[in-house]
């Protein structure tokens, strides 16, 4: 059961919240007659499979779930609140715990939260705590701390109704990883492990993309490639212009002036579509009785990247889905070759030359094809999650840089 409302990029400097791509909590959803099996805590299995040689450090932060406090949990899994910060920031207390050496593997125990595990390679990442929680890093920031240290993170939620585990790239391309599940009854699901050679392939697309897109690609003063950013924060860094979607933002535009293009957001309810047409440079849509539910003015890059601004996806149950199908179909440049969105199948994902070229670039070397590229990748279950109502066991391997 994956739980619907929205993915969204954490923002910088602003407290870590319950987050899990595709899929926070919502309210309102009964939990399985089998809820009362998840433990407190489950065992998160940490294999090193990266080739690498430095030290690995891990980190388990976010949102008890029982009491909405924020803090960090140590490896038996036991909570810790952060406490007050400051203006300035004020450094958090070190939350690290070792991770295992190359070949090796270690297990902690992960609470019922909803948050990030973190792990970087070679150094400690620096948290800091403002009066309004804990500051995330930063990198597409030049000054920030953690700039040019190897790191990356998944997400997790653990609470009665099971856990779900995610790859996430919507913040940047990174260490690679991939996650699991191990299920009760012993099997297991697994996902976000590139195919051989993947990390390289994606590195090696944005550099033959013109257009800026191999500006996001950031590495240290001794050549070590770190990250590639998002063209989120691509825009923001400069280096992507402004005007990267501007061409085919204005062909949907117009090609919806004329024509009628139809979200049917809820899978579960094939009945429900809402009819978009634009009129006087604003997206209306339409229910089934024909009246105006809600508007869309004109997107930019930014919108469509982030998903937000003009994207906005609200908690709701009009809006927001209809947002979400809209921010998917112009990342996947799709709403031009089909006026029924969301798409079920990718295979006429990203055939524009306009187009979201580095969610491109990373489902194409994904071992399954799924992946978070962007906040709404789980958009017709294109995202690489894993959940399970009674989980045993769950899987982060770091995989090898190749």
């Amino acid at each position: 059961m994956l739980r619907t409302l929205k993915r969204r990029a954490m923002a910088v400097g602003l407290s870590i919240v319950t987050v899990l791509g595709g899929s926070l909590l919502a309210t309102g959803v009964p939990a399985p007659a089998h809820a009362a099996a998840v433990p407190d805590t489950i065992p998160l299995k940490i294999t090193n499979n990266s080739g690498r040689g430095e030290q690995v450090y891990v980190y388990n932060l976010g949102t008890q779930l029982s009491t909405g406090r924020q803090g960090w949990a140590d490896a038996s899994g036991t909570f810790h609140p952060w406490p007050a910060g400051g203006n300035p920031p004020t450094p958090a207390p070190d939350a690290s715990m070792t991770g295992p050496a190359a070949g090796q593997s270690t297990t902690i125990r992960v609470p019922k939260f909803s948050g990030r595990i973190y792990f970087s390679y070679g150094r400690k990442l620096v948290f800091k705590l403002t009066t309004g929680g804990l500051v995330q890093p930063a990198v597409q920031n030049p000054t920030d701390p953690n700039r040019d240290i190897l790191f990356n993170w998944s997400e997790y939620t653990l609470d009665d109704s099971g856990l779900w585990l995610n790859s996430t790239q919507v913040d940047m391309f990174s260490a690679p990883y991939s996650v699991g599940v191990r299920r009760a009854d012993g099997g297991t699901t697994s996902t976000g492990r590139l195919r051989p050679g993947g990390y390289d392939a994606v590195l090696d697309t944005l550099r033959g993309q013109p257009g800026g897109w191999a500006g996001l690609i950031q590495t240290r003063s001794d050549g070590t490639v770190l990250r590639a950013l998002s063209p989120l924060y691509g825009l923001e860094t400069g280096a992507l212009p402004a005007s990267v979607m501007d061409d085919y933002i204005d062909r949907v535009w117009r090609k919806y002036s004329g024509s009628t293009l139809t979200v049917t957001p809820f899978t579960d309810q094939p009945g429900v579509k809402y009819h978009g047409r634009v009129s006087g440079g604003v997206m209306n849509f339409t229910n089934g009785a024909g009246a105006v539910v809600t508007s869309f003015q004109k997107p930019d890059a930014s919108s469509v990247f982030g998903c937000h601004r003009r994207l906005d996806a609200p908690n709701d149950q009009v809006r927001g889905p209809i947002s979400r199908t809209l921010c998917a179909g112009f990342n996947r440049s799709t709403l031009l070759t089909n006026p029924d969105q969301p798409d079920s199948g990718s295979g006429g994902f990203y055939q524009d030359p306009v187009t979201n070229h580095y969610a491109r670039a990373v489902h194409a070397q994904m071992a399954d094809g799924k992946a978070y590229a962007f906040a709404f990748d789980d958009v017709g279950n294109h995202e690489s999650l894993v959940h399970d109502g009674d989980p045993s066991q769950a899987s982060l391997s770091l995989d090898p840089f190749d």
